[in-house]
């Protein structure tokens, strides 16, 4: 599936969230999310190559933690993401599966997430990532088939700034890249 993703700092999340309510918006519960991202053992920045994600994720303490493995791979020219989740069983396994393909772990996130649907396809969550100062807002948009990157990208930045969010505070870098 193809993905417009746009992630900004905010400046101050108690005034965002008041915008949200404002519109009769809310984010869902909060719910802890731990992963670790993996990338080639030639990986350079800004060279399109794929991450694999190793994720957990856990929504309720008297529910069972959701592992999924996603590859995620940033089109630089067009500012597309490829992003492909699969649901899987065994972490264990997985993780060492990864390692034999020739990936290295490049780092390990906790964060705590909200999230909010804002249309079909297309969902805003609000973040604080462990050993990151601040939270973060991310808008993740799947890409019809007619639709240009730069159109939803810029659709999500004037959403972003009718809510009151500075779009000069865009970040470009992942969670990963930032610790």
């Amino acid at each position: 599936m193809k993905k417009v993703i746009v992630k900004c700092k905010l400046k101050n999340r108690d005034e965002f969230e008041k915008k949200l309510t404002e519109i009769d918006m809310d984010f869902m519960p909060m719910y802890w999310q731990h992963e670790r991202v993996y990338i080639p053992r030639n990986y350079q920045k800004k060279s399109s190559f794929p991450r694999l994600i190793l994720r957990t994720e856990m929504k309720a303490v008297d529910r069972p933690a959701k592992y999924e493995l996603e590859l995620r791979r940033h089109i630089e020219d067009t500012g597309i993401d490829i992003v492909d989740t699969s649901i899987i069983r065994d972490y264990s396994e997985v993780a060492n599966i990864i390692l034999q393909l020739g990936f290295e772990l490049q780092n390990e996130l906790s964060s705590r997430r909200q999230d909010l649907v804002l249309g079909k396809g297309t969902k805003m969550f609000l973040d604080k990532v462990d050993g990151i100062a601040g939270y973060y807002v991310k808008v993740e948009a799947e890409l019809g088939e007619d639709e240009k990157a730069e159109d939803v990208r810029n659709e999500i930045l004037a959403t972003l700034a009718d809510l009151g969010q500075d779009i000069s505070t865009v970040v470009l870098d992942t969670y990963s890249e930032q610790m």
